[in-house]
């Protein structure tokens, strides 16, 4: 679930960033993820690592900092330093707003951006690096061939990935100004790196690594491009984020409520998309794509069918168990249709109902195990005394009111 946001900075600039928090449920722990040098938000590495942060429970923000993307500002104004003023910024938003973040994630510059800039975010427990350099000079290495000019005349147009940027000699004296001491971290550190990083060399992150106190951990992460291009390397980053992380998290505890039963939450905004709460247990509902829906979760009659099915097979495993029957596994399929009174052979039939259609759950159950047929035909007979069956079968009341 992505939310379009933006903020404003200290320097009064409108960043613009978008907030990936779970389908299901509310987020265990937030986290704020800074992209590469002169990259944005919307680079397939942030956007895949923010979103599977997400399924694993911890809602993470992506932004693009001061001059890049759709946030607002003058690139050529920007700096290492004012990457790490929007970094605190960043957290400080989202403390405001939602919740202060404990994990902070950064990849390449962004990466040694967000280690310089955890000192400054008393909220952070973990903090993790992908392809970063150990210090921000290291920058300039891209940069070589235009140090000299400069130098003499203030500002060059720089073509990096393709793209001209204009840089100050500001830029450069800023980054040389800065040198992180990983020795006052005092956050949990994960570094990942790739072996054959051609762009930032798996040194940097050695170098990352010896600096740093325990808790520290190192991923290397075989045979991916400094940009990590293939989404199974993002996926594959995340995961083992995720899993690191939620070591050192103070995981949110789920409030109780007072609301008994199911609760159900529909915003008009996600369309049919609906958040359904079950005590600690959590789900969602939708409709398909053909529908005009997103095709996220099951229908509410495939819950139906569900209620029953689940019900049968609970019940048939309950009385085996009772029996010492050797049963081994119990599937059962259900569907839904509905079907015109008039082909209906069980149903009563009258002129006043003649056009009524009838819901029909269809009902097949498979029993796996070493089963007599006798013992077989007597389990059908059971399926049809589980409680959900006979509440179908039964007058249902259904009360509403508003609360």
């Amino acid at each position: 679930m992505q939310n379009r946001l933006s903020f404003t900075n200290r320097h009064d600039l409108k960043l613009s960033g978008v907030l990936h928090q779970p389908n299901v449920g509310k987020p265990l722990a937030y986290a704020l993820y800074a992209h590469c040098f002169t990259c944005t938000k919307s680079i397939k590495a942030a956007v895949n690592i923010t979103e599977h942060l997400a399924q694993h429970g911890i809602a993470t923000l992506r932004f693009d900092f001061t001059g890049l993307g759709a946030s607002k500002g003058n690139f050529a104004d920007s700096s290492f330093s004012t990457n790490i003023d929007d970094l605190i910024d960043a957290a400080k938003f989202l403390e405001q707003k939602y919740q202060a973040p404990q994990l902070l994630v950064g990849h390449s510059l962004g990466g040694t951006a967000i280690l310089a800039a955890a000192q400054h975010i008393p909220s952070a427990k973990a903090v993790a690096s992908i392809g970063s350099p150990a210090q921000p000079e290291h920058i300039l290495h891209l940069l070589k061939d235009h140090l000299d000019d400069l130098q003499n005349e203030g500002t060059a147009n720089i073509e990096l990935a393709g793209r001209p940027f204009n840089f100050k000699q500001s830029f450069v004296d800023d980054v040389r100004k800065h040198e992180i001491n990983y020795r006052k971290l005092n956050k949990a550190l994960l570094v990942m790196h790739s072996p054959v990083d051609d762009t930032v060399s798996i040194d940097e992150a050695g170098k990352i690594f010896t600096q740093a106190l325990h808790p520290k951990s190192f991923v290397t992460l075989e045979d991916t491009s400094h940009l990590l291009d293939k989404e199974s390397d993002t996926k594959y980053a995340a995961n083992v984020l995720s899993a690191w992380a939620l070591r050192y998290l103070e995981l949110k505890e789920e409030q109780e409520t007072s609301v008994s039963g199911v609760m159900v939450q529909n915003a008009t905004s996600k369309g049919f998309l609906c958040e359904i709460s079950a005590g600690k247990h959590s789900f969602i509902a939708d409709e398909p794509i053909s529908f005009g829906g997103t095709n996220l979760g099951p229908t509410p009659y495939d819950f139906l069918a569900a209620s029953l099915g689940t019900c049968t097979a609970m019940t048939l495993n309950m009385y085996a168990r009772r029996k010492k029957m050797l049963l081994v596994n119990v599937k059962v399929n259900v569907e839904h249709r509905r079907i015109h009174v008039n082909d209906c052979e069980d149903c009563q039939k009258s002129d006043a109902n003649k056009d009524r259609k009838v819901h029909v759950l269809s009902r097949t159950i498979e029993i796996e195990g070493d089963v007599t047929e006798a013992q077989r035909k007597r389990m059908l007979q059971i399926a049809d005394l589980c409680p959900v069956h006979k509440t179908l079968e039964n007058e249902i009341k259904i009360e509403s009111q508003l609360a």
